[in-house]
């Protein structure tokens, strides 16, 4: 379960972002750009400076991500769940009709 937890939210946090406009992404997009300027100092020279941002950059990404990941589930389950219902409901249904039917089969075997 872990596994398809880490999987998922990797591929939530590499999709294009046009997935949905409803999760607010921005700051992941802000981590994401913290990252790149600490590595931009690092190609200047600035190596101190550079690896410390670089750092912190990448820790608000995966917190950020973990974060932004969390509510695309969210609504994915909030999506999903209106279907679930349906579903549930189709089987409910089903099985009554196949039991009528069972009823009504046996009714007129045995009312002969």
């Amino acid at each position: 379960m872990k596994r398809f937890v880490l999987i998922l939210s990797l591929v939530v946090l590499l999709a294009p972002g046009g997935l949905a406009a409803a999760a607010d992404d921005s700051k992941v997009k802000a981590a994401t750009g913290q990252v790149e300027s600490g590595a931009k100092k690092i190609g200047e020279g600035k190596v101190g400076d550079g690896v410390e941002e670089t750092a912190k950059g990448v820790g608000k990404t995966v917190v950020e991500g973990a974060k932004f990941s969390g509510e695309k589930l969210k609504e994915s389950g909030k999506a999903a769940e209106p279907e679930a219902k349906s579903t549930w409901h189709n089987v409910k249904d089903t099985a009554n009709s196949l039991g009528a039917t069972v009823k009504n089969f046996f009714t007129s075997l045995f009312s002969n």
